[in-house]
C-alpha cells in the first residue's frame, strides 16, 4: 500500500482514484472544483479543496510524505506545469504528469515530472492494435521501445518446444507465459511446449513483437 496525492478529479483524474483504491491506495484527493470532490469521496482516503499552483497550499499538504504524486489536471496545461514544477521543489518524490500532446511531456519532464502519463495516446494505439488483430487478445505498452502481448500461438509454432524454436535468439523476444483457459503457466522453460490451445505472453521491443506476430 502507498500513499498517494492525486491532483486533478477530471475523467482521467477520476478513473485513476478508482483504480488507486482498488488497489487498496491511500488517496488523498485535490481539485479546485467542491463538485469533483464530493463525486469521489467513496473511493478516496481524504480530499481537499484548493489551488495547486499556489506553493502554501502545497505545502500544508506535506508533499514529501507522499510515495507518489499525480498530476491530472484537465483543461490547463500551465496549472498543471506549474503544480509539476512546485511539487518537485517542495521535495514530492515521485511525480507523475498527464499530458496530451508530445511537446507538452517534454515541458512537463524538464520541469520535475519524473514520468508521464499520456493516456489518449497510448489508449489509442492499445485499442488500433487489439481491435484489428484477431490473434492479439491484450497488449501493454512499457514504454515507447518494449511492450507486453497476448498472441495466440502461431501456426507453425504449435506442438514445438521453445529450445526447438529457439524463439529469443531468432525473433528477439522473450516468452513470459502461456495461457491455457484461465491459468497462465509463467514457470517457461526451453522444453515448454507450445499447444495450438495456448496463448503466449510475448515481451520485446515493438517492431521485433510487430515482425514476428504481424500486429
Amino acid at each position: 500500500m502507498k500513499n498517494v496525492l492525486l491532483i486533478g478529479l477530471g475523467r482521467f483524474g477520476r478513473h485513476l482514484a478508482i483504480q488507486l483504491d482498488q488497489l487498496g491506495h491511500q488517496i488523498m484527493a485535490v481539485d479546485q472544483n467542491e463538485e469533483r470532490i464530493n463525486e469521489c469521496m467513496a473511493f478516496v482516503t481524504n480530499a481537499q479543496i484548493g489551488d495547486s499552483t499556489r506553493e502554501d497550499f502545497l505545502r500544508s499538504l506535506g508533499v514529501n510524505n507522499y510515495d507518489i504524486c499525480y498530476v491530472t489536471i484537465s483543461g490547463s496545461f500551465q496549472n498543471s506545469l506549474e503544480t509539476t514544477s512546485l511539487l518537485k521543489e517542495l521535495g514530492a518524490r515521485y511525480v507523475v504528469a498527464r499530458a496530451e500532446r508530445d511537446v507538452q511531456a517534454k515541458f512537463l519532464l524538464r520541469n520535475g515530472a519524473d514520468a508521464v502519463a499520456y493516456p489518449e495516446k497510448q489508449l489509442a494505439k492499445w485499442a488500433a492494435i487489439r481491435y484489428t488483430a484477431d490473434h492479439i487478445s491484450s497488449y501493454i505498452e512499457l514504454d515507447e521501445q518494449h511492450a507486453i502481448v497476448e498472441v495466440d500461438v502461431p501456426r507453425d509454432w504449435r506442438e514445438k518446444s521453445i529450445g526447438t524454436l529457439d524463439i529469443r535468439k531468432r525473433y528477439g523476444i522473450n516468452i513470459l507465459g502461456v495461457k491455457r483457459g484461465a491459468r497462465t503457466d509463467m514457470a517457461i522453460s526451453s522444453d515448454t511446449v507450445l499447444d495450438s490451445g495456448a496463448t503466449l505472453l510475448a515481451l520485446g521491443e515493438y517492431e521485433a513483437l510487430r515482425k514476428c506476430f504481424h500486429l
